[in-house]
């Protein structure tokens, strides 16, 4: 009869879903305990933390997709006193040899966190920033509707009847939306101008209502921002957006950033060694955050057309030979040690 060592440390390894989480345990030299799944549900969280239990004491737990599927169980292991470990992808080799299912998944997850080759700890999602990336999502959707109604309006505009063609042609993309709104269809008239200016009033509205929305959501975002990291927006080139963009990228645990080249690796804007036997070089970072690289890439374009420190810097480096694409990489790499310091560390 074999027996169950319950003082030995345990780590999990879950595989998330929508509807269900896979979850394995593993013993202090990787022994695989067992493996079950279970609902996604506050319920099923505190069965899945028992499942674990039963083998020992729960040490950590590596967990795909802490930022997304796995937000509700890994806050749930956390204010249960577990580490909680983000797993980004099932190790590559590993699926080759074995494939694809969830329980192997999930006894990665619990492999990567048990060997530490998974060591970053995931984002809490449960202060200022969390609330900020919300109103950031919303704010991204209000402003990619906004343009894609605008470009309805102006080509139902092109393709207009000739009277209301005419009265919309000129008219500037800013005063666009007004002019549509302010259309009056009249019933009984030529069904198409009718139709088209009943089409142009609604789009018009909805791009002013879209307006409104984006003023509310900026007077949100600025007092949390300013709330969570009021010297972030002291840093030239920084405003409400992109700072939004930066904290949401580091979370509500900054902590779990433990230096600024960790952060410039986290936006992408540290370079990666790509050196081979007499040739020593440096490539270009094409991973981490795109929105935090884009956003840094914000800064530094606004500091080339207004600070004439970095004009300077930018002439300088030009007359050495360095073309404007490295010159910018580097930049952005100098906002990020800059910006660092501001975090909420």
């Amino acid at each position: 009869m074999t027996t169950v060592d319950l003082a030995r440390p345990i780590t999990g390894g879950v595989d998330t879903h929508l509807d269900s989480n896979v979850a394995a345990a593993l013993d202090p030299i990787g022994g695989l305990l067992g493996v079950a799944e279970f609902g996604t549900t506050r319920a099923g969280h505190a069965e899945l933390l028992g499942f674990l239990n039963g083998f020992g004491p729960v040490t950590r737990v590596g967990v795909e997709g802490t930022s997304s599927y796995g937000t509700g169980l890994a806050r749930f292991l956390r204010t249960s006193g577990i580490e909680v470990v983000e797993v980004d992808r099932p190790n590559r080799q590993a699926r080759r040899r074995t494939g694809k299912s969830d329980p192997v998944d999930a006894i990665e997850a619990a492999r990567a966190a048990l060997s530490g080759r998974a060591q970053g700890a995931g984002k809490t999602k449960d202060g200022n920033v969390e609330a900020i990336r919300a109103l950031m999502v919303a704010k991204r959707s209000a402003r990619s509707t906004k343009i894609m109604t605008l470009n309805q309006i102006r080509h139902l505009g092109f393709t207009a009847p000739e009277e209301l063609r005419e009265r919309l042609k000129g008219v500037s993309r800013q005063h666009l939306a007004t002019t549509a709104a302010g259309l009056r269809p009249r019933v009984g008239s030529d069904p198409v101008l009718f139709a088209t200016k009943t089409a142009l009033s609604m789009l018009g509205r909805r791009v002013l209502d879209l307006d409104e929305e984006k003023e509310r959501l900026d007077r949100l975002l600025a007092d949390l921002v300013k709330a969570t990291a009021p010297s972030l927006l002291e840093v030239f080139g920084v405003g409400i957006d992109v700072a939004a963009t930066l904290l949401t990228t580091v979370g509500d645990n900054a902590g779990r950033i433990r230096s600024e080249a960790a952060f410039a690796h986290l936006c992408g804007v540290a370079p990666i060694p790509a050196s081979s036997g007499k040739v020593n070089r440096v490539r270009l970072n094409r991973g981490g955050d795109r929105q935090a690289n884009s956003a840094l890439w914000t800064v530094v374009i606004t500091r080339v057309g207004n600070d004439p420190r970095t004009q300077a810097y930018v002439e300088r480096r030009l007359k050495e030979g360095r073309s404007k694409g490295e010159i910018i990489r580097v930049l952005k790499r100098y906002v990020a040690r800059e910006v660092y310091r501001h975090l909420p560390l």
